[in-house]
């Protein structure tokens, strides 16, 4: 299938520490439901989509047009492969890892993950807004 471009999507970076570890990933398809919602299909091949489980609090960071590199460290590899957060300026808000600089910065309680007919292998993670941060950044947009 050809690559669908009709939209610009997000760089959305979804960060959580569990079990000890840390976890991060980027997401494009991520978007804004209700007032206080969020959905985010994240694909089967995610170390950290599968860790992300009903009642997690997780951070869900928009980055800014200055933070392409977190985009390349947070896109590459796997989580239980190498520490993302290395060289990322972060802070951790209980569970939830909030990337510094980004345009907003969100704290989400996972409502729960859903595996859709046609996406079975993937997760469609519905959120709860529990408390997020803007910035003056302009956001970074991927086509």
């Amino acid at each position: 299938m050809a690559e669908f471009r009709a939209f610009n999507y997000g760089a959305n970076a979804v960060c959580f520490q569990k079990n000890g570890r840390k976890y991060g990933m980027i997401c494009s398809w991520a978007t804004q439901v209700d007032y206080d919602k969020i959905v985010m299909l994240i694909g089967a091949q995610s170390v950290t989509g599968k860790n992300i489980s009903k009642g997690d609090i997780i951070g869900v960071s928009v980055l800014s047009t200055q933070q392409e590199n977190v985009v390349n460290i947070l896109g590459n590899n796997h989580s239980d492969e190498v520490d993302k957060f290395l060289n990322i300026n972060y802070t951790l808000n209980n569970s939830a890892i909030l990337i510094n600089s980004a345009s907003v910065n969100m704290v989400i309680e996972v409502i729960d993950v859903l595996h859709l007919p046609g996406i079975e292998e993937d997760s469609l993670v519905y959120g709860l807004i529990k408390s997020f941060t803007k910035s003056d950044k302009p956001m970074l947009t991927i086509r």
